[in-house]
């Protein structure tokens, strides 16, 4: 079943369960998947944006509400940050698992050997390399400077 017919089917449950919070959420992570159809589209794409592009949607979404989430909890809003975290839970039930820092530590050596990148000028084909494998299920702002350590020789 597709990323996106498991949305829909979640939305379609949420609004039987009358599950109001849920629900919101849900019809934010539609219309983010809508507004990068219509815009490829716009570039002739004409199916719109393939399952790689809804989890770093996803992934994108997942992030901002971490980001104001901690906002809320400096400027001391607990209540909002709850709700952010709230849907955090809802949007991460469609990314796939997260590879732990091993794993990702793994991945990047994997790539580099693949790639046989000596010189952080190899930098870009490695973390292109690891985008096309791992989209979705790593933080690349993480992998990024571990890439950059592993090939200026750290």
């Amino acid at each position: 079943m597709t990323l996106r017919l498991r949305i829909s089917d979640a939305l379609k449950q949420a609004m039987k369960d009358k599950d109001a919070d849920r629900l919101s959420t849900l019809r934010l992570i539609n219309a983010a998947i809508k507004d990068k159809d219509i815009a490829a589209r716009a570039t002739a794409n004409e199916e719109g944006v393939g399952e790689d592009e809804v989890l770093a949607i996803l992934g994108k979404m997942a992030k901002q509400r971490m980001e104001s989430a901690r906002a809320y909890e400096e400027g001391g809003r607990l209540d909002l940050a709850d709700r952010e975290r709230e849907e955090i839970t809802v949007i991460e039930e469609f990314l796939p698992r997260q590879l732990d820092a091993r794993e990702e530590a793994a991945a990047v050596d994997a790539a580099i050997a693949e790639i046989g990148a000596t010189s952080i000028r190899d930098m870009g084909k490695v973390i292109g390399l690891l985008k096309g494998k791992y989209t979705g299920r790593m933080d690349f702002a993480k992998v990024g400077p571990m890439v950059k350590e592993r090939l200026s020789g750290g």
